[in-house]
């Protein structure tokens, strides 16, 4: 009996290779005859740059950059081999023509611009940038990178990429001609003026990113990411209007139209895909499928009698897009019986094959259900599992 075991992570408190680490131990503990493949998935948050830099054998390097709200922090970057890339996924980034031996950055926004970094009582998305961000897409150039993938999931930020932007060749000036500290949404109202352009010039940028919401709008960036990062109800309106007001700006002063932050996708992690798309020519790519090409999926469900899955949270969003429900139902389609761990699960439409399995007793707080969550996951996999050594 092969199982596919792909976990993404639990937020909070598991990385997506511990849960798959703990689920292919749980398995062989309940001595049910499981061979364990073990495939790790990521939205474009945690996880992104190790997870593909490891699929394709490249190497990760640290670096040293802001964080969020301005404090150091070590954030990693992966360097891979553009013919490590597994060709499908190749495809689907469609990068200018490049050797075989050209090197791809792969760079995960949520190490040095993530929500995670900042302590509840401190997020505030006037306040936190993309700086750290730039700095290591710039890392990465450095050390060699020709080309950048950027996963943007899990940000903390609501700056539209300017923090960014500023590392890479932009210049955000006041009235008086004195270049602005830092170009968060709370010094907006001083930005008088806008130079610079993105260096290097013409880098490929690809964004992997599953996000549909516009810029503005009811399902703009404001609207639906905002308060998790902090933003007060009063603020709302504030932070959209001057969202709009910056976005047409850097539009004039990029030579593009003002309805890009409409095009899909622009209000991803608090507008960064807009400004990287306007600024630097960035073009979004789908991003469970490219994971799913990257890590050759179809092979692995190919092989599998069982798939096991899961991630903090299931609910029937998960199937818009999100990597444990867009995976379940590959693999019901293709008949493999599914079973979906998760710290809480919300009622979901039954599928035929689909078993949910929450994993956190109802009287657990959830504070100690962040801290336990290993110890629940194992829990219920050995109970699941050991009932037969045969799931249905």
């Amino acid at each position: 009996m092969r199982a596919l075991i792909a976990f993404d992570k639990f937020k909070n408190s598991l990385s997506a290779p511990e849960a798959c680490a703990l689920a292919s131990d749980a398995l062989a503990a309940t001595a049910a005859g499981f061979a364990a493949d073990l495939c790790p998935l990521t939205d474009g948050g945690e996880g992104f740059a190790a997870i593909l830099t490891q699929a394709a054998g490249g190497q990760q390097q640290a670096a040293t950059v802001a964080g969020p709200t301005g404090e150091p922090v070590t954030a990693h970057f992966g360097l891979v081999r553009f013919n490590d890339i597994p060709a499908p996924a190749r495809a689907m980034l469609a990068l200018p023509p490049l050797a075989d031996d050209a090197v791809i950055g792969i760079v995960e926004m949520a190490q040095a611009s993530g929500l995670a970094l900042v302590p509840p009582p401190a997020r505030d998305p006037w306040r936190t940038s993309t700086t750290g961000t730039g700095q290591l897409i710039r890392a990465a150039i450095a050390a060699g990178a020709q080309a950048v993938l950027l996963g943007v999931g899990g940000s903390a930020t609501h700056d539209l990429g300017l923090g960014a932007l500023a590392e890479l060749g932009f210049a955000f000036y006041d009235a008086e001609g004195r270049v602005l500290p830092s170009p968060i949404p709370a010094h907006w109202p001083a930005l008088a003026r806008i130079a610079g352009a993105a260096h290097p010039e013409n880098l490929p940028i690809r964004i992997a990113c599953d996000v549909t919401n516009p810029l503005l709008g009811p399902r703009g960036a404001v609207a639906i990411y905002a308060a998790q990062k902090g933003l007060q109800p009063a603020d709302h309106s504030r932070l959209e209007a001057e969202s709009a007001r910056m976005a047409a700006w850097l539009c004039r002063h990029c030579g593009q139209p003002e309805d890009l932050g409409a095009q899909p996708g622009a209000g991803a992690a608090g507008g960064i895909a807009f400004g990287l798309m306007c600024a630097a020519g960035a073009r979004l790519v789908p991003g469970y499928a490219l994971v799913a090409a990257w890590l050759d999926l179809e092979t692995h469900l190919a092989a599998a009698d069982v798939v096991i899955t899961g991630e903090g949270r299931f609910d029937e969003s998960s199937f818009s897009g999100k990597g444990p429900g867009t995976l379940a139902l590959r693999a019901l389609a293709l008949g493999r019986p599914v079973h979906v761990f998760a710290g809480q699960i919300a009622p979901v439409m039954p599928r035929a094959g689909l078993h949910l399995h929450g994993i956190t007793p109802a009287t657990v707080p959830l504070e100690e259900a962040l801290r336990t969550a290993g110890f629940h996951l194992t829990s219920a996999l050995r109970k699941t599992f050991a009932v037969s050594r045969a799931p249905s």
